[in-house]
């Protein structure tokens, strides 16, 4: 048991290595802690209770109808933080704009949060496997003044940490805060998240790929000719690689970081600029995949140094392990 280590005590034990006042960041991620088991428990409800499964009458920002969930997780996450009192506002996947909290210590916080409150909601009542992803910023704007968009506007690489919640088969907290990767895995019977998976590495090849094929006939030349590459017989490269596409993003990104594997969700004739939130979800994941020895890019450049103009910016997506990204790469350079 003396082995076992818990996320408050490898809070503690980590502080040193936290951006800025050590004792305020430690707090905004126990925050985080305490929303995921809070939507933890919800999700584990879904196929029970009735009033949290299904859409509501509304629409978010992207135009996506809204799940029951989806608000739920998010009106979860943005009351953690506002009673942290360490986080001066949150920008989230499903509000149009910024959340700008309006206590004493907020007006004070030194720290933002942005987040995809619960990804992959739409799988709720199939009993698939969601998550949240998020990442903390230190506000520009000086302290006591409102926020503005370029507070939240600072691009990947300002990044002082980044996430994701899984909630499957068992809940798992991933995060890091630029020294390395870090997986904790929730024990529902004591309400306690412990490090199951320290310093996680993603392989340097896989041999698993992951898109939406159904989208095939609108994707560039040259996602075409790198899939059908993905297909072909191989037996050096373990190809043909193995398919497998969950539809929720943190599980596909979460099996491919431990088994070795590419994600992809390029640009499209429906989604010209991609689809993916370049704030909410490209950022965080391309930070922790480097984390792990990994890349993420959009096809062409990477993904920390893409500029970002707009909260609800998309961008495509190429994400895993390292050189499956770069001969990914290579065929969308070549017939970009």
């Amino acid at each position: 048991m003396s082995e076992i280590q818990t996320l408050g005590q490898f809070i503690a034990a980590n502080e040193k290595d936290f951006p800025g006042g050590r004792l305020e960041f430690a707090s905004v991620l126990s925050s985080i802690r305490l929303a995921a088991k809070i939507v933890n428990k919800e999700v584990n409800k879904a196929g029970i209770t009735k009033d949290i499964i299904g859409s509501t009458s509304s629409e978010n920002i992207q135009g996506e109808v809204q799940q029951k969930l989806d608000v739920f997780a998010d009106n979860s996450y943005i009351a953690a933080m506002k009673y942290n009192g360490d986080v001066a506002g949150v920008a989230s996947e499903e509000n149009e704009t910024f959340v700008e909290f309006d206590t004493e210590a907020a007006k004070k916080a030194k720290y933002l949060l942005v987040m995809d409150p619960l990804d992959g909601s739409s799988n709720i009542s199939v009993n698939v496997s969601t998550g949240t992803i998020f990442a903390i910023y230190r506000r520009i704007s000086p302290i006591g003044s409102p926020l503005t968009n370029e507070d939240f506007l600072q691009g990947g690489n300002a990044q002082l940490a980044a996430g994701y919640v899984v909630y499957g088969s068992s809940t798992m907290l991933v995060y890091t805060t630029g020294n390395g990767l870090h997986g904790f895995t929730f024990d529902p019977a004591i309400g306690v998240f412990f490090l199951s998976h320290p310093n996680m590495q993603s392989p340097a090849d896989g041999c698993i790929y992951s898109v939406n094929e159904g989208n095939y006939l609108y994707f560039p030349e040259g996602v075409k000719r790198y899939l059908k590459y993905c297909q072909e017989y191989d037996k050096s490269s373990c190809r043909p690689y193995t398919a497998r596409y969950i539809g929720s993003l943190v599980a596909d990104f979460h099996r491919n970081l431990i088994k070795g594997g590419i994600y992809i969700y390029p640009t499209s004739k429906t989604y010209p600029n991609g689809k993916l939130r370049l704030l909410y979800e490209c950022y965080p994941l391309a930070f922790m995949i480097e984390q792990a020895n990994g890349k993420a890019s959009d096809g062409k450049t990477r993904i920390m140094d893409l500029p970002i103009t707009e909260l609800h910016e998309r961008a495509p997506l190429v994400i895993g392990s390292t050189k499956m990204v770069v001969k990914a790469e290579e065929f969308m350079r070549i017939y970009w």
